[in-house]
């Protein structure tokens, strides 16, 4: 269904409301500029008939001369800016015929012809070997945290919703191709509402605290064995044992990490209400290079050798 701001009434009514307010500054401005301040001895001069403490009175006089020479330069700015630049609705580009997205796409041409070949000499280069390249992983940091810190984190630790990619767990495979596939393509963990698989509310605590007896977490043993029963709902995902599928993106349920929380209430929301979890495709945003040096810092955090020299921090 098309957006009623996607009309082209909006075009017309925004230029109409920008051109009738240019010239009605413009008019005020020189119907002011008519107004003259009454000199002589014997004049009496205009006021706004506004009286303060018995004879303190506001004048009507008009704005100094210079003053409103600066308005009229405001409106002849205005009137070049919507010549050139695309101030007046989509229809009107402009005689520069300038975007923020053609200069936006300038501006990376520009930067990729300065830093692409820099890039580009480790794009030949396994993603398992660039691991111990220190200059490789500081260009990867940086591209980490240009597009992949504002869920990640700055650290790559996460947040609710948004899985650490500094420990052991991986949800969809811990090999340099599924990180690379990760972030080319993207992920959509997707787990639909189980509580009618697994029965009525009571049957979800009690399924949720047997899954908490997976990673010995704390929880209720009664529960926990009238929820093993009621776990075959949830075993074609993550397994008979817990331990998750990464070719379906299952989390493994047997460790104390939770990309939604480790709680009770949390994990009987997820079965309840599902989760849809999404990570976008970069392919497009980022080079094939910058994928990779991006792939690499990554599988890094968790892989990189003992006797490789950790990545110095980015500048800020």
């Amino acid at each position: 269904m098309n957006s009623d701001f996607t009309s082209i009434f909006w075009d017309y009514y925004i230029a109409i409301i920008t051109v009738v307010s240019v010239i009605g500054c413009a008019v005020f401005l020189w119907s002011q500029s008519k107004t003259r301040v009454k000199v002589g001895a014997q004049a009496d001069p205009d006021t706004t008939g506004h009286v303060w403490d018995g004879d303190l009175q506001e004048f009507h006089n008009p704005l100094p001369r210079w003053w409103m020479w600066l308005f009229y330069i405001t409106v002849v700015f205005a009137v070049i800016y919507l010549i050139l630049f695309p101030g007046l609705g989509t229809q009107f580009k402009g005689l520069l015929n300038w975007s923020s997205s053609g200069q936006h796409a300038a501006e990376v041409k520009a930067a990729q012809a300065q830093f692409g070949p820099i890039l580009a000499q480790y794009q030949q280069t396994p993603i398992d070997q660039l691991i111990g390249q220190t200059r490789a992983l500081q260009m990867g940091e940086r591209i980490f945290l240009n597009n992949c810190a504002q869920c990640h984190g700055s650290d790559a630790r996460g947040a609710r919703g948004f899985p650490s990619l500094a420990d052991a767990e991986w949800q969809w495979g811990s090999t340099p191709e599924a990180i690379h596939a990760s972030v080319v393509a993207g992920r959509r963990a997707a787990m639909p509402p189980m509580a009618a698989a697994v029965g009525g509310a009571d049957d979800v605590l009690d399924v949720a605290h047997y899954v908490l007896s997976l990673s010995n977490s704390a929880h209720d043993s009664v529960r926990a064995a009238r929820g093993q029963g009621r776990f075959a709902a949830c075993a074609a995902c993550h397994g008979a044992d817990g331990k998750g599928n990464p070719a379906l993106g299952a989390p493994d349920l047997t460790n104390k990490i939770w990309v939604y929380g480790g709680s009770v209430a949390a994990i009987a929301e997820t079965i309840t209400q599902g989760r849809a979890g999404v990570m976008p495709a970069f392919k497009g945003i980022l080079t094939d290079a910058e994928i990779h040096l991006a792939s690499a810092y990554v599988y890094g955090l968790t892989h990189r050798p003992a006797t490789a020299p950790a990545a110095a921090p980015a500048s800020k």
